[in-house]
């Protein structure tokens, strides 16, 4: 009898089954946007249908990019699940003490990673490669403004090329991955070997300055999301930081800041739900709808809307991750600016049968980032799906916050409100935000740490960003832009500004925002091990929290609503201990003792690509 190697039969299969998805993403936009019969495919060379006879004209090229931001959506892109987990700001949901969660772990490997990350950062790299294509073949074909559209096109095409790059470079392998400047003709072709960092690096930046050089700053309305020369400016700031290159950063943080029209919103709240999407502090933005492809899976990548509010919600949602717990203390601990009018607050007095009988005025229970940001259980005055945190939500399992962020908690009494068919969100991800150009920019001034010839500057952009959300600003009393107001009189230099950027400012700003942002700041700043290490070590402390209340839709005899008291057991986070405190929270013990900077560091590239590619590794 034969013997079969069956191992070898699974390698194979792999291999064709990874061969065949990549040649799907190759064909998709042609198979999207045109008709191609069966005895056609059958004689003609595929990728020649999609490069040559399906890229005619300017609606060709218009659906081709189309399809590129399409590739965008793909919640993998981003994969803020996965990213959040890995750096030291979440706790993976589904109640404690105990995870399985191999990211927040530490303990994934390239057949556990983000497998689903390299697949849609591939994929929006092969249409983007379809659409430079076409625009270079189709070069002096059209009228002048045709011209013009197609140079245009091809811009938007390279800068998501370049986006799609550097999201590989900065989350994979040390920035080494294939390099794809063209599209396949053929199997052969689809094996690509990796290419060094600097080279990936070199790459992706020549693309962004492309789509710097050749975007515009705006778009009319009927365009708006799309990609700007601002947005590539930011990228390229970015990169170079990641690379510990203040200046050339700084140079690109400041164009953003003085060569656009790019403002802080009045309400940071106007950053994390419908309301005010695409505003002035938008640089990169996610579109998605309500709507959604009724001919294809509700939860393809192909969909139009976001299933994100679903991931983070408790309202109807999964709430499969929640802020860890010294996140929530630093929200917690935000002191409010006493002169600001937005902290003072009017609250109704009751008697005993639920008419009011006056008002009483105080301060906030929380700043406005902290009540944007997360649902506490004691937060009262901002309501949650309709009510106050404490009514909405038992906060059992030991989740003592929530994420508002991506929630339609503002517009809604349930997500299953919103996504009564399937789960769906229409909430837009702002992925670059003037904020956050704010404090690189900042960090850039004092040189991570280094110059302390930077600090006052640095001081400005980081009050700037303070003073939105209401809290005390840093530096001496009456010094800065904003004088009147209250400031912690503390003299900075620049290792202690840095170390509030790295442990407040950065954290609580951009909680569970743009791509991998709090994993990269922890790597590029040398301290994931350290942080970790350190993070296992606090205990935190739970108590219960009672609520009174009058329930309006529940009368008494006399007509009367009533009075009704309610107990959220364990829901009051604190990081001072109380005999009544029960239980004891303690969190990354075993990230700690897992992470490895060569391992953890960056994602490993997929088990998958690594089987299938046979010249994955020819280049080392």
């Amino acid at each position: 009898m034969k013997k079969i190697d069956i191992s070898s039969q699974k390698i194979n299969l792999r291999m064709k089954n990874t061969l065949i998805n990549k040649i799907v993403v190759v064909l998709l936009v042609a198979t999207t946007f045109s008709a191609c019969s069966d005895d056609v495919l059958d004689k003609v060379n595929p990728n020649q249908i999609s490069t040559e006879s399906f890229w005619k004209n300017l609606d060709d090229l218009n659906s081709g990019i189309n399809a590129v931001y399409n590739a965008l959506k793909n919640g993998n892109v981003l994969d803020i699940g996965s990213e959040y987990n890995r750096s030291d700001m979440t706790y993976p949901g589904y109640g404690r003490p105990n995870t399985s969660n191999v990211h927040y772990l530490q303990s994934f490997n390239d057949s556990n990673g983000a497998s689903g990350k390299w697949a849609a950062l591939y994929a929006g790299i092969f249409r983007a490669n379809q659409v430079i294509a076409a625009c270079e073949r189709l070069e002096g074909t059209f009228s002048e403004e045709g011209e013009e559209e197609r140079a245009a096109i091809l811009a938007q095409a390279r800068g998501l090329r370049g986006l799609f790059y550097f999201y590989l470079h900065s989350s994979f392998n040390e920035g080494s991955v294939p390099i794809y400047d063209f599209v396949p003709a053929n199997e052969t072709e689809l094996f690509q070997p990796v290419s060094s960092a600097t080279d990936v690096k070199g790459f992706f930046m020549a693309d962004l300055e492309h789509g710097l050089a050749n975007l515009p700053a705006t778009y009319s309305k009927n365009n708006a999301g799309k990609l700007t020369a601002g947005a590539c400016a930011a990228l390229l700031g970015k990169a170079y930081l990641y690379a510990g290159d203040y200046a050339n950063a700084e140079s690109y943080f400041r164009k953003v800041i003085n060569d656009y029209d790019y403002a802080l919103t009045p309400d940071i709240g106007s950053n994390f739900t419908t309301r005010d999407e695409l505003n002035q502090e938008s640089i990169l933005e996610i579109n998605y709808s309500l709507t959604y492809k009724s001919e294809i899976n509700p939860y393809s990548a192909e969909q139009t809307s976001s299933t994100l509010n679903f991931a983070l919600s408790p309202v109807g949602g999964w709430r499969s991750m929640y802020p860890a717990c010294w996140l929530i203390m630093e929200y917690k601990k935000e002191q409010l600016d006493t002169s600001d009018p937005r902290n003072i607050v009017t609250r109704d007095v009751y008697d005993e049968t639920g008419n009011v009988t006056g008002t009483v005025t105080e301060l906030r229970k929380y700043s406005l980032r902290t009540s944007h940001s997360v649902a506490l259980v004691d937060d009262l005055d901002l309501d949650y799906y309709g009510q106050v945190p404490a009514i909405t939500t038992p906060f059992n399992n030991g989740e003592t916050s929530y994420w508002r962020k991506y929630t339609n908690w503002d517009i809604a009494e349930s997500e299953k409100d919103i996504s009564a068919s399937f789960p769906r969100s229409g909430v837009n991800i702002r992925v670059i935000r003037l904020a956050d150009v704010y404090l690189m920019l900042a960090e850039c001034l004092i040189q991570g740490g280094t110059n302390d010839a930077g600090v006052d500057e640095a001081l400005v952009y980081i009050n700037k960003v303070r003073k939105r959300s209401g809290v005390v600003l840093l530096g001496a009393i009456g010094s800065g832009e904003y004088p009147i107001s209250d400031h912690d009189n503390i003299t900075y230099d620049a290792n202690s500004l840095m170390e509030h950027l790295m442990y407040v400012e950065r954290p609580l700003e951009l909680s569970a925002e743009g791509h991998a942002i709090r994993a990269i700041d922890l790597r590029r700043w040398g301290i994931a091990k350290q942080r970790f290490t350190e993070l296992a070590q606090k205990e935190y402390y739970a108590t219960n929290f009672e609520y009174e209340y009058f329930d309006f839709e529940d009368l008494t005899e006399d007509g009367d609503p009533k009075k009704k008291k309610i107990t959220r057991w364990g829901a009051l986070l604190s990081d001072d201990g109380a005999e009544e405190a029960d239980p004891i929270y303690k969190e990354f013990d075993k990230s700690a003792e897992n992470y490895l900077e060569s391992e953890n560091a960056y994602w490993p590239i997929p088990n998958a690509e690594v089987t299938a590619n046979p010249k994955l590794y020819d280049n080392q």
